[in-house]
């Protein structure tokens, strides 16, 4: 083959392989990060300046920026509560009580004093209206807004919900800056957030770090969920805001845990929306009422009620003369869906009805006996019961699983509120036996064992010896009844 063959052979093959190559891997899009080539950093989309506000130089920081937008809408909340201490006033002269045959007899006497509080709180509207936290300003005499101006101003209450820890108070004052209610479902696990309040009074403090997760319970009420957060949270940090990296408020701060370092906790947004509305128009929350208990299922009520899934709520009572009862609920009842939507926690079915309006109907999935049906209720106002007191009770009956029951005579099931059919009271309960484990308590009111009526104490030790390893036990404690699966 010639040179100039050779030549023209091999610019053929270049051009082919060059082709081959371009299909193969081709060119990176516009803007994409070749290998050697250092990637452009991703920042969040700058921060608007407020009007009014100084300009900030550019080298600060996304969070500095953020701060110095929404400080003015947050404020310093002090709060004063007057206390009568009573004491006991002694003679001035110690020695001179031989000449009184020992202490003479003095009145008590009281004196009053002031007890000072802090907290914190955000600005909603222009017309004055502040979110606080109820523990911040239920109870107390005076109430003190300071904002970041240095203006300071009296505030009255507008209104209080003790269940959600949230408070509305108002003042007297023009050119405020409001925050704006961003949504709390839009924010997910490791997004930034930034807190600001007054912790041990330092003024407008600002700390930073991530939403570490949605939707805690802490043992404060059926309407838990909380955004747990990171960002550091301390005593005068209640009611001040949860901000997201848009200057939003997604949470209002409220508690922490005195055990941990940064595990700090805030009332959603979504619940806040529903919330204030009624306390500016009303002063108060008015919440749905379905009239029933409810628990959770375990493991092992699910398997002793034959059931699939552990999702949904068990019913445990049905409060007579209640919109429940009339519906035909009934007690061991598993509701599975509200108006069509599943019940994935138990949480989900009282905070739901309470935000239904009174008269409103609710279409209720339920699973009776493993067998699916569908009630509709109407929605009825929550009061709130009394609790009547516990009584203790005499010795009786079983120690299969490690406690004592007593036969319930009518006086004693008048007293202790028992209206259900048969039915025995627990004398004690032998401390790490079975019914210790599962939480049994004296007083408690033992009703069923595997949905059959208690009787007697010998019945009660007939039902028990039918039982497999778990038995399930409808129990009476106060004026609520719940179930309560007991190992052998």
């Amino acid at each position: 083959m010639s040179r100039g063959a050779q030549l023209a052979l091999g610019l053929a093959l270049g051009v082919s392989l060059g082709l081959v190559a371009a299909r193969l891997w081709p060119a990176p899009p516009p803007g994409a990060t070749t290998v050697g080539e250092t990637p452009a950093p991703v920042t969040p989309a700058p921060v608007p300046p407020e009007p009014g506000l100084p300009e900030i130089a550019p080298w600060h920081s996304h969070f500095a920026k953020l701060a110095q937008r929404v400080a003015p809408g947050v404020v310093n909340v002090t709060t004063s509560r007057t206390v009568l201490r009573t004491f006991q006033p002694g003679l001035p002269f110690p020695s001179l009580e031989r000449f009184f045959g020992g202490a003479p007899r003095i009145e008590p006497e009281q004196e009053r004093y002031t007890v000072p509080a802090q907290g914190s709180g955000f600005v909603i509207s222009a017309d004055g209206l502040i979110v606080t936290n109820n523990h911040v300003v239920a109870g107390v005499d005076r109430i003190t807004v300071r904002f970041l101006d240095g203006r300071e101003a009296d505030a009255e209450i507008v209104g209080l919900d003790p269940k959600t820890e949230i408070a509305l108070v108002r003042v007297d004052l023009e050119g405020l800056r409001p925050l704006e209610l961003g949504d709390s479902d839009d924010v997910l696990p490791g997004d930034w957030v930034v807190a600001i309040g007054n912790p041990f009074g330092l003024e407008h403090t600002v700390t930073v770090g991530i939403v570490s997760a949605k939707g805690r319970e802490i043992g404060t009420g059926p309407y838990d969920d909380y955004i747990q957060t990171d960002a550091a949270i301390n005593p005068g940090n209640s009611g001040g805001p949860l901000i997201d990296i848009r200057g939003r408020v997604i949470g209002i701060n409220t508690a922490i845990n005195p055990a941990a370092n940064t595990i700090g906790f805030a009332i959603p947004t979504s619940i806040a929306r529903v919330i204030i509305p009624q306390l500016e128009r009303d002063g108060f929350v008015t919440r749905g009422w379905l009239g029933v208990g409810v628990q959770r299922i375990t493991r092992e009520i699910a398997e002793t009620l034959g059931l699939e899934s552990r999702r949904g709520a068990l019913v445990s009572q049905v409060t007579p003369g209640g919109p429940a009862e009339a519906g035909g609920l009934r007690r061991g009842d598993v509701i599975v869906s509200l108006d069509g939507r599943p019940i994935e926690d138990l949480l989900e079915l009282p905070r739901t009805v309470a935000k239904a309006p009174l008269g409103s109907k609710m279409t209720l999935g339920i699973l009776r006996d493993g067998e699916p049906y569908i009630v509709e209720i109407v929605i009825g106002k929550l009061e709130e019961p009394e609790r009547p007191p516990r009584v203790a009770a005499r010795r009786s009956g079983s120690r299969d699983f490690g406690l004592r029951v007593q036969e319930l005579t009518p006086a004693l099931r008048q007293r202790l509120g028992v209206r259900d059919a048969g039915g025995v009271v627990v004398e004690a309960v032998e401390p790490g036996g079975s019914a210790a484990s599962a939480g049994l308590q004296p007083g408690d009111v033992l009703l069923e064992v595997d949905r059959q009526i208690i009787r007697s104490g010998a019945n009660l030790d007939a039902l028990l010896a039918l039982a497999d390893d778990t038995a399930l036990l409808l129990i009476q404690r106060g004026p609520e009844t719940i179930f309560i699966p007991l190992r052998r």
